[in-house]
């Protein structure tokens, strides 16, 4: 498989979509924490959930909020009691890290969280693999792998840098609309008809 032809392909499908929560919230408050805690809070949560939340939650100052208090603003996404617990020790964070082995020592955040803040926030090399990148990854066959964190590590050894900081953006919004994970639209799908050329791969 040509991958450089195929983010095309993803790229010009995804074009008239908003962007995903991460980068949406980067664009609107510029602000690595807020990027932090959105990502942490969207975890095993829809965006549309979790973007009324952070809503809420930002018109607040976290560090002088109860750990009630949290769980109360983020109770609508899923496993608050926990992300509260995580937001209400993030309160003593000073600055935000912008390298990945030491965002992933902070509480409530995995390499994908770590990634996506790196990527975003400070716009450095970073494979953010989610569900739907795992998931369209292993459904092209570009990659055979059985969890995220096995597929991030397998597209840093095969995907070319050039699209790492990209390939959550493209990927994430093509699994929402195209490639979703149950009754994927593969009738919609251009990848589709390229795969059955003989010069697709070159």
């Amino acid at each position: 498989m040509n991958i450089t032809k195929t983010l095309n392909i993803i790229r010009q499908a995804v074009k008239d979509y908003a962007p995903p929560l991460g980068e949406a919230v980067n664009n609107e408050y510029k602000d690595p924490f807020k990027v932090l805690v959105s990502t942490i809070l969207s975890a095993r949560t829809r965006d549309e959930t979790t973007a009324r939340v952070c809503k809420e939650l930002f018109k607040k100052n976290l560090k002088k909020l109860s750990l009630k208090e949290i769980e109360k603003i983020i109770k609508p996404v899923n496993y608050y009691k926990n992300k509260a617990k995580y937001l209400f020790e993030l309160r003593k964070l000073k600055k935000v890290p912008s390298e990945i082995d030491e965002l992933i020592k902070l509480p409530g955040v995995g390499r994908k969280t770590a990634n996506l803040v790196v990527n975003v926030s400070f716009k450095k090399e970073g494979i953010c693999v989610d569900t739907h990148v795992h998931r369209i990854m292993n459904r092209l066959g570009y990659v055979n792998t059985k969890t995220p964190k096995q597929t991030e590590f397998a597209l840093r050894e095969k995907l070319p840098r050039k699209h790492w900081s990209e390939i959550n953006y493209l990927l994430v919004l093509y699994g929402q609309h195209v490639c979703t994970p149950r009754k994927p639209h593969c009738n919609e799908c251009k990848i589709n008809d390229c795969l059955s050329r003989k010069d697709y791969n070159n």
